[in-house]
């Protein structure tokens, strides 16, 4: 309690979590709007700066480290594995499964440190496809409340 991390949840989750220590889950991710987010900043006076920094690049491409990625995932043998080929078939090597495949890695984990009576709540655009993955193939479950 008390400590913030800084950099990708992923290597954070890996390195720093235990199994079963986290109470509550609250998943805001990218949403994939194929969009890029910038941050604005001020001058002393309130006005606003020429200047600005890109704060978030919302586009997903499929690209060498989506494919190493989805194949990592395959190569493990369980649901996860057969949810994302059956999601490689269905579409194919575009944007979204990118998208799939860098947040798969990190739904297994966090399902692996999140407490069996933990919430895991998920806010994102790309929902059905998350759902699909969160319910049935990482918590086993038929449906998420």
């Amino acid at each position: 309690m008390g400590t913030l991390y800084y950099g990708d949840n992923l290597d954070i989750l890996r390195r720093y979590l235990k199994d079963e220590t986290v109470d509550l889950v609250y998943l805001d991710p990218p949403f994939n709007s194929a969009r890029n987010f910038n941050a604005f900043f001020h001058e002393k006076d309130g006005t606003d700066a020429a200047s600005q920094i890109r704060a978030l690049e919302d586009t997903w491409r499929w690209n060498q480290e989506s494919q190493k990625v989805y194949e990592e995932l395959t190569l493990q043998p369980g649901k996860v594995s057969e949810v994302m080929e059956a999601f490689h078939t269905f579409l194919g090597t575009n944007d979204m499964m990118a998208y799939l495949a860098m947040m798969a890695p990190r739904l297994v984990e966090l399902r692996r440190v999140l407490k069996p009576t933990g919430p895991l709540y998920c806010a994102a655009t790309a929902s059905h496809y998350l759902m699909l993955l969160l319910s049935k193939f990482i918590f086993g479950k038929e449906s998420i409340e």
